[in-house]
């Protein structure tokens, strides 16, 4: 009898056994491809509405820029809303969570730890549910100073453009702003009604909030991509005190073109014969830098664009890249910059893209990267904007370690660099991003606004780049990339020095000021 019992009992615990083996099979391992069947869209839209998603939290760890609420309609299908506190501030990073039009930003590329998903996720679950506890999803703890993010914004004001701000030693994105922005809210919450009205709004507006100008538009670097020919040419041993005839204009080889320097002045003022890179580089002369080019060739300049993490490309036919070089956990345009067998001999494109022309792009994360890894004694770490995950016990579950990228330029190359840099805040065109009692490093731009189209009216846009501190023996802690489209309030007028300057050195002081 004792053993009919004991068999009896035993059938019972198998039964058991797989009865729960099954539900975790169905609520964990098979729920992807469960929820992807297309009649229950809905229903797994309301399934997921019925979890608390986690929060997305600044670096401070208080600052939330994410987060899920109880529904206050008892009668809805959606128990949690997902609410944004930080509104446009942090939009265009979280992205936006939204029941109609999916979602974006760190909401999806950090869905299956909000959500709980993620294998990390999986014993927890599985205890979940064994103790018919609510499953409750983790939290993403970002890079984003909050009070830097505020001055970036601030500092932009009425301009449109966009500031990022990365700590060299890590590619912790500090501050990542881009104007105009949008409000995640009316995307995530109302009635489907109010959203669509909402998304439409959005999408019809000229002037594209959904997308960052910070780190997926794309524009001419002009004379910031003096950064690349300068190292390029230090890297082939052709030192900043080397000299340079010092034309009026160049003459481009093989056309009836020529280049000439910023408003077609002499460059710098004074127009000696010959000028050594140093001194071109801080009055950025693009006489001079055209000549560097067309001495570098094609080949040169464009394995120094690439090292620096610029996207390959071969124009007219491929004019985008199929995925970023540097890597980013957001969908991101790093530049790009071509092939050497585009230029195929035609040398005018070779010194036009010497100073930042013709078919080089970027956008401030790009140059940011370059700043950073020059401050960083050649060694560039790809941006990070995620440091780790925590569940809802508040244990790390997951680590997002800092990744070097490579090194574009060596250690000697950097410090050059460096000291040119300095060269162009203290005395150059640079000088109003001086900070009283702090050596910054600096690199300002102008590009024209026009594309193919010659001699147009477009304002141009303003660029311009720093890292600080950069004394001798000092470590830099902050590099910043500004860019201010269609020259801001000064319209024809701007400059990378007049216009972008002054916003790097108020994002630099505030953050050096802690």
């Amino acid at each position: 009898m004792d053993r009919q019992i004991r068999r009896l009992g035993f059938a019972f615990v198998a039964m058991f056994a797989l009865l729960f083996a099954q539900v975790g099979y169905i609520q964990v391992f098979a729920a992807g491809r469960i929820a992807g069947e297309p009649a229950n869209a809905a229903r797994q839209i309301r399934a997921e509405y019925s979890v608390e998603r986690g929060q997305i939290l600044a670096a401070d760890e208080r600052t939330v820029l994410a987060e899920s609420v109880k529904n206050p309609d008892p009668n809805s299908v959606y128990r949690f809303l997902r609410k944004y506190p930080g509104r446009e501030l942090y939009g265009q990073l979280t992205g936006y969570y939204s029941r109609i039009y999916g979602f974006t930003g760190l909401e999806d590329a950090m869905n299956p730890y909000l959500s709980g998903t993620a294998p990390e996720f999986t014993a927890q679950n599985l205890t979940d549910i064994l103790l018919g506890r609510p499953k409750v999803g983790g939290t993403v703890l970002t890079t984003i100073v909050p009070s830097l993010q505020r001055v970036a914004r601030d500092a932009l004001g009425n301009h449109q453009g966009a500031v990022v701000a990365l700590d060299p030693g890590t590619g912790d994105v500090l501050a990542m702003y881009s104007k105009p922005g949008y409000d995640p809210n009316p995307l995530s919450t109302g009635t489907d009604e109010q959203i669509n009205a909402a998304w439409k709004s959005l999408i019809s507006d000229p002037e594209r909030p959904l997308v960052s100008k910070a780190f997926q538009e794309l524009y001419l670097p002009g004379s910031t991509f003096k950064l690349v020919t300068a190292s390029a040419a230090l890297e082939n041993g052709w030192g900043p005190d080397k000299t340079w005839p010092n034309p009026h204009v160049l003459d481009l080889p093989q056309s009836s073109s020529t280049l000439q320097n910023f408003g077609n002045e002499l460059c710098p003022p004074g127009g000696p014969a010959t000028v050594a890179m140093a001194q071109a580089f801080t009055s950025s002369c693009n006489v001079t830098f055209g000549q560097i080019g067309l001495r570098l060739g094609a080949d040169k300049l464009s394995t120094q664009a690439h090292r620096y993490g610029f996207c390959p490309i071969l124009p007219p036919s491929q004019i985008t890249c199929a995925a970023p070089t540097i890597p980013f956990i957001l969908p991101w345009n790093s530049g790009r910059f071509p092939e050497a067998g585009y230029f195929n001999q035609n040398l005018p494109k070779v010194a036009l893209s010497a100073v930042g022309l013709d078919n080089d792009k970027q956008n401030p994360l790009q140059l940011a990267l370059e700043s950073a890894s020059i401050a960083n004694g050649g060694l560039m770490y790809a941006p990070r904007l995620v440091t780790e995950v925590r569940d809802s016990t508040g244990r790390t579950i997951k680590l997002f370690d800092k990744q070097e990228y490579g090194h574009p330029i060596s250690v000697h190359t950097a410090d050059q660099m460096r000291q040119m840099m300095i060269s162009v805040v203290a005395s150059g065109t640079g000088t109003a991003a001086q900070i009283p009692g702090t050596t910054v490093a600096g690199k300002t731009g102008t590009a024209t606004n026009c594309g193919p189209v010659p001699n147009c009216n477009v304002p141009p846009n303003a660029w311009f780049t720093a890292f600080a501190p950069a004394g001798s023996g000092q470590t830099p802690t902050i590099a910043v990339a500004v860019i201010v489209l269609d020259g801001g309030n000064l319209g024809s007028e701007a400059t990378g020095g007049l216009v972008a300057a002054p916003i790097a050195k108020q994002v630099i002081q505030a953050y050096l000021k802690g």
